[in-house]
């Protein structure tokens, strides 16, 4: 949907992350410090976002993580959080698409050329790149490098922000308020996992495989049903309703600006834990059996909501498995599917004007019939 003059604004690009150079003439060392980010373990209540969070990263597969609420929730804090406490991942080096090394059905075009030889690689930070409303789809899919072409005359590609999310996290704050040809072309690049650019004169196809995160406020407009179908679990966040809450979120919030590094160090430890565990259930997850008698009740569950396809099934399947390898689990149980049936279910249902309640209210309902 196009965004009006007051949205666009509203909504425009983020300041750049990267920090300013200080003048010789006046150093400030502490200023080039980068900023400790906030930690995930110490985010309060927001459990169900949380949780999906640690899935997606547990298994992409499951396919992106929607959060929707309330403006100042923790949405973005959360999804920056997680980028921190992520390990990082072995990626060939001096790949635009950080290939993985590992991967060789996955590696682009320039890789795959110089695989026989032996790849180098190194380990960098997963990504987790920022998609602004305002972005042009030259920056988005990657362009001609123009400063090459009037230099030297060479007809070189520049990767978009497709190339730097490849293998990790993209990110859109108020997805909602997408433009549609961006939310088109996303669309073609989730379902094939591959970015095409034909435009001139250049010919270029890489890879493009992240994991689609996306927040907004369902007051400011509904996301479109052929991108909502893409995300694998959609999850509310609402304000915190008891002064208990409330308090100790404004308390860390203040304890954290006011001195980030000391704050971020008083959850160290938590942090530590948390990527050892999101380590280990990376491991086990193709160890996590799925009964029979499981699948059945997520086929029952579908049933009885009425979704379409066999979509739902599958990513509640999926998120059932991961929750089980994070808590360390051999086999899911249908605790598992009850705890991520919301999360899994809640978006994929019809509209029904014979019933008022919520979504939340209709997969809850179905839990406790079918699931009993």
């Amino acid at each position: 949907m196009a965004l009006t003059h007051s949205a666009a604004s509203r909504r425009g690009l983020k300041p750049a992350l990267a920090g300013t150079t200080a003048r010789a003439a006046a150093p400030v060392p502490e200023a080039a410090e980068p900023c400790a980010a906030y930690p995930f373990s110490a985010i309060v209540a927001q459990d169900e976002m949380k949780r999906a969070l640690l899935i997606a990263a547990v298994d992409p597969s499951v396919g992106g993580v929607l959060v929707f609420g309330d403006r100042g929730t923790g949405k973005s804090t959360a999804i920056r959080a997680l980028a921190a406490l992520l390990p990082p991942m072995r990626a060939v080096a001096g790949c635009a698409y950080a290939c993985d090394p590992a991967d060789a059905a996955g590696l682009c075009p320039a890789c795959r050329e110089r695989r026989p030889a032996g790849l180098p690689t190194r380990e960098v930070p997963v990504p987790v790149v920022d998609l602004p409303l305002g972005a042009t789809e030259d920056r988005v899919v990657g362009a001609l490098d123009l400063a090459r072409a009037l230099s030297a005359g060479e007809k070189a590609f520049e990767p978009g922000l497709l190339a730097r999310a490849n293998r990790g996290f993209l990110y859109i704050d108020e997805v909602n308020l997408l433009d549609d040809h961006l939310v088109d072309l996303l669309l073609d690049v989730a379902a094939s996992g591959v970015n095409t650019v034909e435009r001139e004169g250049l010919s270029i196809r890489h890879p493009a495989r992240f994991v689609l995160v996306g927040s907004g406020n369902p007051e400011e407009g509904e996301l479109r049903p052929q991108l909502l179908d893409r995300f694998g679990l959609a999850v509310e966040v609402a304000t915190p309703g008891d002064l208990a809450t409330r308090v100790e979120v404004v308390r860390r919030r203040d304890a954290y600006e006011r001195e980030p590094a000391a704050f971020a160090g008083r959850f160290a430890a938590q942090e530590r834990q948390l990527r050892r565990q999101i380590l280990a259930a990376r491991e086990r997850l193709g160890a996590v059996a799925v009964p029979d008698a499981v699948l059945e009740a997520a086929a029952r569950l579908c049933l009885a909501l009425g979704t379409d396809g066999l979509r739902g099934e599958l990513t509640l399947m999926r998120t059932a498995r991961s929750l089980a390898s994070l808590e360390g689990e051999r086999s899911v149980t249908l605790d598992h599917l009850r705890a991520v049936a919301p999360s899994a279910l809640r978006h994929r249902l019809r509209r029904n004007p014979l019933d008022e309640a919520g979504s939340s209210a209709r997969v809850a309902r179905a839990v406790e019939e079918v699931l009993a």
